[in-house]
């Protein structure tokens, strides 16, 4: 019986990636590690650590212990600088009303004063648990952030549902033996394919979800 739903935050909740990835674009280029938005947009969902090492291995370059600190630092100054992101349209209603019946959390690869602050401004008192990414040791694809959200909730793992829109937090969902549906915001179809249920967009995902009620 389903009885939680477990979200990731950025393309799902919000439309939000656009200003991380220019962040991290940014931050990168500091160094000289010169990527495009797109490049981001594909390992969408991992922790900053994990950003750090899979970017610094394709320019063929070995991040230092010091490097994954001032890396997050720096995305997250130049996110929060800015920052532009709204929740997708009707998702907060939706949300309220998905309150009532169901255990609700994030899990989100971003940084905790990142994910906080979108959930206090947008979804105030939504989520039971929220689990960012300094909340784990190993983000997504990883099972770790998802089977984290369903412990704090107090839920096994069959009972949850998974909402998300990237392949590493599909991936993440299915590890961790929870039942995964997808949008593709940032990311055609075809990347999602791994999701038990792949909607069209975000309109699609909404009339599902208030079907669960």
């Amino acid at each position: 019986m389903l009885k939680g739903l477990v979200f990731d935050v950025d393309g799902v909740l919000m439309d939000s990636m656009p200003y991380h990835a220019d962040a991290w674009v940014k931050a990168f280029g500091e160094v000289g590690i010169h990527i495009t938005n797109m490049d981001i947009y594909e390992i969408e969902g991992s922790n900053h650590k994990g950003v750090v090492d899979i970017i610094f291995h394709k320019a063929g370059m070995e991040p230092s212990s010091s490097d994954y600190e001032a890396f997050l630092k720096k995305k997250r100054e130049y996110f929060l600088q800015n920052n532009r992101a709204e929740p997708f349209k009707d998702m907060p209603t939706c949300l309220q009303a998905l309150k009532g019946k169901y255990k609700l959390a994030v899990a989100s690869g971003a940084d905790r004063t990142i994910v906080n602050s979108l959930m206090d401004k947008f979804y105030p008192g939504i989520f039971e648990v929220i689990v960012s990414g300094e909340d784990v040791t190993r983000g997504k694809p990883d099972p770790e952030p998802y089977l984290t959200a369903a412990g704090k909730l107090g839920l096994k793992p069959a009972a949850c549902m998974v909402i998300e829109n990237a392949p590493l937090g599909i991936q993440s969902a299915k590890k961790a033996g929870i039942y995964c549906v997808a949008v593709p915001t940032y990311l055609p179809e075809e990347k999602l394919i791994d999701a038990d249920m792949v909607f069209t967009n975000h309109a699609e995902l909404i009339t599902y979800l208030y079907r669960l009620l």
